[in-house]
């Protein structure tokens, strides 16, 4: 009922594989351009780069799962941070087949990152005129790719880096996602190690990122052609910084609101990525994608309400503070404010020509290395208004 929050939590707590466990491989993950790729099944990659990922250990309450109608979230249902989901139980409450369009609350995967809390605060909470319910998940956004591969939400954020995998089942809708300028990846290192020539390039080193089909990792590839680091591992995005700092690994890739912390924990940037990408392309980097499930919910509905949403945390930045910092809890109000006003631009409210232009080069680019599959034109498969 507006005006009363209604929830529901479908993540289990604790349990199941922690941090230690791992899946060996050796390469990138393989599959064609449709969507039935599994995930931790790989091939040797280019150069023979090892790959390890390590399971993804599971919150104090497992991925976050609730319902709501208008009003606060229920006290205690925050997420810790930007880092949040446990891929099997976000994947496990997917919704295929019982999404909105069978007549159900409409269900949305997002992170818990300010920019998403922000941009989607109205439209979580019922404010949006004509809007369904919305049930959300608030999941890692490499926890997002591998569930909108399986169908899991009728509107999910993913990479711009995945949609070769899962554009057959959904649209790319123009807006409600991340793309800017200045807002790239950083590679990370210890201060005491940067500078060196081994460094340089990385080539022997030991790289941690947080996702294998992220657009933060997909441009590191690009940047690091003829330079691959020995070995990759893929690792909670939370354990990068404070693991390259202890030395366990020798640079980390990281996104989001590690541009402003990174100090803190005696590291410097051996290359920004967005920097980079903008000097060789002119154009914004595309980071994060929403899409809509094919089938189950209006994609030109869906752009409205969004940019509904938007329109709305912009005009009244105060009304969805308690919600982004509740779901931010680990950040600073600065920090938070900081990352809205990078993330949440021009491009949220539509990607337009540049924007399109920005995922086509990302893509095509990748595509031309071998790194991901043909796919067909980015503003063919794209609802836009």
């Amino acid at each position: 009922a507006a005006g009363a929050a209604a929830g529901r939590r479908r993540g289990r707590r604790g349990g199941g594989e922690g941090d230690g466990a791992a899946v060996r491989a050796t390469g990138r993950r393989g599959g064609g351009s449709g969507g039935g790729a599994a995930a931790g099944r790989w091939e040797r990659g280019r150069g023979g780069v090892e790959v390890v990922v390590r399971r993804r250990a599971r919150s104090a309450w497992g991925a976050e799962h609730l319902t709501h109608g208008g009003g606060a979230p229920r006290s205690g249902w925050a997420a810790a941070g930007c880092a949040l989901a446990d891929d099997d139980n976000a994947a496990a409450s997917g919704h295929r087949g019982r999404g909105y369009g069978g007549g159900v609350a409409l269900s949305l995967a997002i992170s818990p990152c300010p920019n998403d809390t922000f941009v989607f605060h109205a439209l979580v909470h019922g404010q949006v005129p004509g809007a369904p319910p919305v049930e959300v998940t608030y999941a890692d956004v490499d926890v997002t790719n591998t569930a909108a591969e399986r169908g899991a939400y009728d509107l999910v954020k993913v990479s711009y880096a995945a949609l070769p995998w899962l554009l057959d089942g959904y649209h790319l809708l123009p807006c409600g996602g991340a793309l800017g300028r200045g807002c790239g990846p950083l590679v990370l290192t210890r201060t005491d190690r940067a500078g060196g020539p081994e460094r340089s390039d990385l080539r022997g080193a030991t790289v941690a990122v947080p996702g294998d089909r992220t657009t933060a990792y997909l441009l590191f590839r690009l940047w690091a052609a003829g330079r691959t680091p020995e070995r990759i591992e893929v690792v909670p995005f939370h354990e990068i910084m404070p693991g390259v700092a202890a030395g366990r690994y020798d640079a980390g890739l990281v996104i989001h609101e590690a541009r402003f912390t990174y100090p803190r924990h005696g590291l410097t940037a051996l290359v920004d990525l967005g920097e980079w990408w903008e000097r060789d392309t002119g154009l914004p980097i595309p980071l994060g994608a929403i899409l809509a499930r094919h089938g189950t919910v209006d994609p030109e509905q869906a752009a409205g309400w969004i940019r509904d949403s938007v329109q709305r945390a912009w005009a009244d930045p105060t009304a969805s503070r308690e919600y982004v910092l509740a779901h931010a809890q680990e950040m600073e109000p600065d920090v938070v404010d900081r990352h809205i006003g990078l993330y949440v631009n021009e491009y949220t409210a539509d990607l337009g020509e540049s924007g399109f232009a920005a995922v086509e080069a990302l893509l095509g680019r990748a595509t031309d290395a071998g790194l991901v599959p043909q796919t067909s034109s980015s503003r063919a498969t794209a609802w836009t208004s």
